[in-house]
C-alpha cells in the first residue's frame, strides 16, 4: 500500500486540485466575530484551524463582495471589493495570509454573468439612456407590442416570472436571475477587459484559484430581432436539453468557450498557476469543455449530487463521470451538498421522486424523516465520495451532519426565490443556518450575539464542541477518512468489482485498497481484507445496509 503521510496535497505543484479535499465556505453563516449576526472575514480567519484540523486541502469563499444580497451575495455590486458587514480587503489580505501559513489553498467566487444594480457601471446605464455605450455593458432592448410594453422575448427568470425588467424610459434590460442582477454583455470589450482586472486583481492578492458561477450563461445570442424560447413553461435546464448542443439563444453556447481560453492566459501567467472550476449546469459530454485544459480545468459533477441512494444508478454516474474528466484531461469532481441545495443529510432519506421543494414547503412533514437514518446514509455517502479518484468539494456543516433546516419561519426567510415565485418555492436558506461551534450561547458559538437566520435547538447537538474528540462522532468520521484518504490517494483510477451483491458497490483503487458500500436493505458479507475505516458499526462481521467500509488489501 502507497503511504503518502508525508505528502502535502496543497503544497503540491500546479496540479494540487486534481485530487484535493476543498471546503465551501457560505461567508455569512460560517463564524460572526463582530456580533451583528453576520459571519464575517475576521470570523473565518479566527476559525481556519477547524480546517486544518479536519484536513482539507484548500478553502472556497462564497462572494464577500458590496451586495445588497437579493441573492445571497450574487448580486455583486463591486467585484473588487469587501462587504464593509463582512469586513475590508486588509481582512481578506489577512484570512489569505493565515490560510497560506497554514498550509491551504484559498479559492474565491467570481459572478461573470451579472451585476448588481447598484454597481456603477449599472447605474450609468440608466442615466445615460437608450442607445448609450453604458447601456450596451448591459443588455437593454426596447420592448414589443404597443408602447414597447410587452417583454422583448419570452425568456424566463430562474427565479420565476419573466427575465427582463421596464426602466422609466421604457427599454427592458435582461436579468436571467433577480431583477436586481441585470446581466452583462460579453460581446461588449468593456466587459470582457474588466473581468480580466478582477481575475488579475485577486490573484495579485495570493488566491490559488477561482469558482465560475453559472459559467454556461455569459454568451447570448444577441443578433436581432431576438428569439424566443417557444416554450417558457420549461426550465432552463429543459430548454437546454430539447435544444441541439451549443444553440441555445443563452445557456452553454459554444462561443462561451473563447472566453475561458482568454481567461486561462492570464490564469496560467502565475506562478504557480491560478486553478478554475465552472458552475455549468449541462450535461456531462458538455460540461467536460469547460474543463479542458485551455479553459477552466475543471467543472462541477451535478449528475452525481443529483443521483439517488441507488446503486446502479451511483456506478453509472460514477462511471460516466470518470470517462468524461478523462476525455477532458481533467479531474473528477465529487460534491454531496452547497449552498444551492438540501442538505445531503436530508436529502439522501427523501423517497425516490419527492420533490425537495414541495418537501419544504410542508415544513419538513411530508414526508416525514428519520434523522438517524439521514445521517447514517450521509456518513455512508461521504466515504463512498472521498473514495473515489478526483476532487472532492464538502460544504461546511456536513462534517457536522448537519440536516437541512426546513421549518424556518417564512417570515424570516432571506432568499429571494420565495417572493419572486409568489411563495411557490421556499428557497435555500435552510442549507444556511449558521453553523453552531458550541452547545450553549445566542448562536451556539456562531458569534457573541445572534445569528442573521434562526438556528433550532437541535443544533446543539450537532455543535463542534459536541463532537470534537468524541470517537464515531460525524467529525471525527470526516477528520479519519481526510487523514487516511491523504494517505491512500495516488492515481486516478478505479476497477469495479462486478461479482458485488445486488445493491453494493464495491470497487478497487489501483494503490491497494478498496471501498464497499451496501445501499441495499439488508447485511451482506464482508470482503477479505484489513479494515481501515467504516460509515457505521460492522454487524457481526458484516456491512450493514447503508454503511460504507474502506478495506486494504
Amino acid at each position: 500500500m502507497t503511504d503518502r503521510s508525508t505528502l502535502d496535497l496543497s503544497s503540491r505543484d500546479s496540479d494540487w486540485w486534481r485530487q484535493a479535499v476543498v471546503y465551501q465556505i457560505y461567508p455569512r453563516s460560517f463564524a460572526d466575530a463582530d456580533g451583528d449576526g453576520l459571519g464575517d472575514l475576521r470570523g473565518i480567519t479566527r476559525r481556519l484551524t477547524h480546517l486544518t484540523a479536519l484536513g482539507v486541502d484548500a478553502l472556497w469563499l462564497s462572494p464577500f463582495y458590496p451586495s445588497e444580497l437579493a441573492d445571497g451575495g450574487y448580486d455583486v455590486a463591486d467585484p473588487r471589493g469587501v462587504d464593509p458587514r463582512l469586513g475590508t480587503l486588509d481582512d481578506f489580505d489577512a484570512l489569505v495570509a493565515e490560510a497560506h501559513r497554514l498550509g491551504l489553498k484559498v479559492i474565491v467566487d467570481i459572478v461573470p454573468n451579472h451585476s448588481s444594480h447598484r454597481h456603477v457601471w449599472f447605474q450609468e446605464a440608466l442615466d445615460a439612456g437608450p442607445g448609450s455605450a453604458a447601456r450596451d455593458r448591459y443588455v437593454f432592448r426596447d420592448g414589443r407590442g404597443e408602447h414597447g410594453a410587452l417583454p422583448p422575448t419570452d425568456w424566463q427568470s430562474v427565479f420565476g416570472g419573466s427575465a427582463w425588467k421596464r426602466v422609466p424610459d421604457g427599454q427592458w434590460y435582461l436579468h436571467l436571475f433577480a431583477p436586481e442582477q441585470p446581466d452583462f454583455n460579453w460581446e461588449n470589450q468593456e466587459v470582457r477587459a474588466d473581468h480580466r482586472t478582477t481575475l488579475r486583481f485577486w490573484s495579485d492578492r495570493g488566491v490559488d484559484g477561482f469558482r465560475v458561477d453559472v459559467a454556461h450563461a455569459l454568451a447570448k445570442d444577441l443578433s436581432e430581432p431576438l428569439r424566443d424560447l417557444g416554450a417558457p413553461e420549461l426550465s432552463g435546464e429543459e430548454a437546454l436539453a430539447a435544444m441541439p448542443p451549443g444553440t441555445h439563444p443563452f445557456y452553454d453556447r459554444d462561443d462561451v468557450h473563447e472566453i475561458y481560453r482568454d481567461w486561462r492566459k492570464i490564469l496560467d501567467a502565475y506562478r504557480p498557476p491560478r486553478m478554475a472550476v465552472a458552475e455549468a449546469w449541462v450535461p456531462g459530454a458538455r460540461r467536460a469543455l469547460y474543463a479542458r485544459p485551455d479553459e477552466l480545468g475543471q467543472a462541477f459533477n451535478f449528475e452525481y449530487l443529483q443521483t439517488g441512494w441507488d446503486a446502479e444508478e451511483l456506478r453509472q454516474v460514477i462511471t460516466d463521470s470518470l470517462a468524461t474528466a478523462r476525455a477532458a484531461g481533467a479531474s473528477a469532481t465529487w460534491v454531496l451538498s452547497n449552498h444551492d441545495v438540501v442538505r445531503h443529510a436530508s436529502r439522501l432519506t427523501l423517497p425516490p421522486g419527492t420533490d425537495p421543494n414541495a418537501w419544504l414547503l410542508s415544513g419538513g412533514h411530508a414526508p416525514a424523516v428519520d434523522g438517524a437514518a439521514g445521517l447514517r446514509r450521509a456518513r455512508a455517502a461521504t466515504l463512498l465520495m472521498l473514495a473515489l479518484p478526483g476532487s472532492a468539494y464538502v460544504y461546511q456543516g456536513e462534517e457536522l451532519g448537519l440536516p437541512e433546516v426546513a421549518d424556518l419561519p417564512t417570515e424570516v426567510l432571506q432568499d429571494p426565490i420565495w417572493e419572486q415565485t409568489g411563495h411557490v418555492r421556499k428557497g435555500r436558506d435552510g442549507c444556511r443556518v449558521p453553523l453552531p461551534w458550541t452547545t450553549t450561547g445566542p448562536s451556539y458559538g456562531f458569534g457573541p450575539g445572534g445569528a442573521w437566520l434562526p438556528q433550532p435547538p437541535a443544533f446543539a447537538a450537532y455543535a463542534v464542541e459536541a463532537q470534537d474528540g468524541v470517537e464515531g462522532s460525524t467529525l471525527e468520521l470526516y477528520r479519519t477518512a481526510l487523514r487516511l484518504r491523504r494517505k491512500l490517494l495516488d492515481g486516478e483510477e478505479l476497477t469495479w468489482a462486478d461479482d458485488a451483491p445486488d445493491g453494493v458497490l464495491r470497487f478497487d483503487r489501483c494503490e491497494g485498497w478498496r471501498c464497499v458500500t451496501n445501499l441495499s436493505g439488508r447485511a451482506v458479507e464482508l470482503p477479505a481484507g484489513e479494515v481501515l475505516l467504516t460509515s457505521a458499526p460492522l454487524e457481526g462481521g458484516r456491512v450493514g445496509p447503508d454503511t460504507t467500509v474502506w478495506l486494504g488489501r
